[in-house]
């Protein structure tokens, strides 16, 4: 009889009971398409009496994950704690130098300490693979590495965070403000401990510094992210998109350029007959562009138990094959370390600012705009009967900092009431 791979599961949350489902309701079917039985030896998590609706009792229990990681029945080390030190950390480095492979979830864990594990899985002859820590069930890093890799890739760009996603259409479709949205978003327990991994963008920004790293050969930087949420959307800009033929979403962009490394998670608008644009609630999408496939798009759930877990089982399958990648699909030795760069290139922007109701107001917010070089497309002054007035500009294609230069200049005359709104139009 083949050797079964035997598994230890550190993490029994709503991921790692999908993953023992899996194993116990498909054992013929992994059998078949591996070539060996598929099982489980031994589990952590923090409480071992809770009930998690199914069954543990043919598994041995370790309460340390690092314990756990280090067994000698345990092939493959399953790291579904999350967080990117403490415990997670310690139990994965363990793993590796106990000659381990790892599955993981945690793309913290990797945004930060990517390079140094990786590093000492390839010292140790093992693997780390971690499907499940981007877009859920998309399949979008073995996209990368195996279906496209005799591509040179030119962009990478998508919504990778199904709450921002939730919250953004759920404004769309109701007409509700951001912050009823985000309460209902808590309520139904979309968000995470922390909602700023959420709603700020990091979350999605740990992914996006993971798949620039496959896909340009880079060392893995989410230092060299640039961040913003989307807490400062309001319903009046979600309207004032839609009018323009837009949808706003949290977008990850991604390319590598003359100047160093791109990476950007900001709210855009992008085309609402656009794939991007039409995506609704919690699904993620990525786009791909590569020199030859030219452009292919992936859309999928970007969370919940089964797609998840779905993704963990597709890595763990791999390594019962026998398939064995370096972990950003090049040797971690001759990753490069890019520099971190600001996007150079002009897009037309959104631009809302509210302007105190004085003469000459809206004359001195054109003439900033002027001297800055930047050319208006579209500006619509809304109606107010308060002291400020909202004025909308689109902008025609410019470059970032002359917006900047325009809006500081625009500060500097007392006419400003408020920040004002930017954001990109993307194109897709």
């Amino acid at each position: 009889m083949t050797t079964p791979l035997r598994l230890g599961i550190a993490g029994l949350g709503t991921v790692g009971i999908g993953v023992v489902k899996i194993v116990r309701k498909k054992a013929d079917l992994l059998q078949a398409r591996t070539g060996r039985p598929v099982v489980i030896t031994a589990v952590s998590a923090r409480s071992r009496d809770k009930d998690r609706g199914v069954s543990l009792s043919d598994y041995a229990w370790e309460n340390d994950p690092v314990a756990l990681a280090t067994r000698d029945d345990v092939d493959v080390f399953v790291e579904l704690m999350g967080g990117h030190e403490g415990t997670a950390k310690a139990a994965t480095e363990a793993a590796l130098a106990a000659g381990k492979d790892v599955v993981t979830a945690n793309k913290a864990l990797l945004a930060i300490h990517g390079q140094a594990l990786a590093e000492q899985a390839e010292a140790n002859n093992c693997v780390i693979r971690y499907e499940a820590a981007v877009a859920g069930g998309i399949p979008v890093i073995k996209s990368l590495t195996e279906g496209l890799a005799g591509n040179q890739i030119k962009r990478v760009m998508g919504v990778m965070n199904g709450t921002c996603n939730y919250i953004l259409t759920r404004m769309q479709d109701a007409g509700l403000p951001y912050d009823k949205v985000f309460a209902e978003a808590d309520a139904l327990g979309y968000l995470e401990a922390d909602p700023n991994l959420d709603v700020g963008g990091i979350d999605a920004g740990h992914k996006l510094a993971l798949l620039s790293a496959i896909a340009f050969g880079t060392k893995v930087d989410f230092d060299g992210v640039e961040l913003e949420g989307i807490e400062r959307i309001s319903i009046e800009d979600i309207k004032l998109a839609e009018d323009l033929g837009f949808r706003i979403k949290l977008l990850g962009v991604a390319q590598l350029t003359g100047r160093g490394l791109e990476q950007r998670m900001s709210p855009c608008l992008v085309p609402a007959d656009s794939p991007l644009g039409q995506l609704k609630g919690g699904t993620n999408m990525v786009v791909i562009e590569g020199d030859d496939v030219e452009q292919i798009v992936l859309r999928g759930p970007g969370a919940g138990e089964g797609p998840t877990a779905s993704a963990v089982m597709g890595d763990i399958c791999d390594i019962a094959r026998g398939l064995r990648l370096p972990t950003f699909g090049i040797p971690a030795k001759v990753l490069v370390s890019a520099q971190a760069a600001t996007s150079n290139s002009t897009a037309p922007y959104y631009v809302r600012v509210g302007l105190l109701d004085r003469p000459g107001a809206l004359a001195k917010l054109a003439l900033a705009l002027g001297d800055a070089g930047v050319s208006v497309d579209r500006m619509r002054q809304g109606h107010h009967d308060g002291s400020e007035a909202p004025v909308l500009i689109v902008t025609h294609k410019t470059q970032r900092r002359d917006l900047d230069a325009a809006l500081t200049a625009l500060e500097a005359t007392g006419v400003l009431a408020g920040e004002p709104v930017v954001l990109r139009i993307e194109s897709v």
